[in-house]
């Protein structure tokens, strides 16, 4: 899991994230605040305090932002998904990836991953997924159009997103 952002993050969402997360990747700003949380993290990304825990490893920026030292490190070493909790949604950060690791964005009170052309997935009648990377066309099935790149699911079923992109990212409330 990587924290680059707490801001409005709930907090229960943090904690069951932090059960499936066997490394916890963390900023300098992010690491205080975990740190006053009494959370345990294993990397500290970019430059910062390391006196704040004991037994962590550091990855430096070397010119690149943190979200891609951070991503690189993941890669590298063969890390098959990430969970990132953020707060600013910069998705051209991660497009680079998304066909090298599996990425979920956390942002307060969506949940944002990118998906391939052919997507499918199984959601109940009314639930709503916007398409947050600018797409033209998109062809969908099982879904009505709300405007502004949000759809609505029919009922309850698959649905389907069909563009010429190699990914687009989409997201769902949490």
């Amino acid at each position: 899991m990587l924290v680059l952002g707490l801001d409005g993050f709930d907090d229960d969402l943090l904690g069951q994230l932090l059960e499936w997360s066997p490394t916890l990747m963390v900023t300098a700003d992010t690491a205080e605040q975990l740190n006053a949380f009494g959370i345990k993290y294993d990397i500290l990304v970019g430059e910062g305090d390391g006196e704040l825990q004991s037994d962590i490893k550091y990855v430096s920026r070397q010119g690149v932002t943190v979200v891609e030292a951070a991503l690189n490190y993941l890669v590298d070493n063969g890390y098959p998904a990430v969970n990132v909790v953020t707060d600013e949604l910069r998705l051209n950060d991660y497009l680079p990836y998304a066909s090298r690791i599996n990425i979920v964005l956390f942002n307060p009170g969506k949940k944002i991953y990118p998906v391939s052309s052919g997507f499918t997935k199984w959601k109940p009648a009314g639930d709503v997924i916007k398409v947050v990377s600018e797409v033209n066309p998109i062809n969908f099935t099982g879904l009505e159009a709300l405007g502004e790149s949000q759809y609505q699911t029919i009922s309850d079923g698959f649905f389907t997103f069909q563009f010429n992109e190699p990914f687009i990212f989409i997201a769902e409330a949490i």
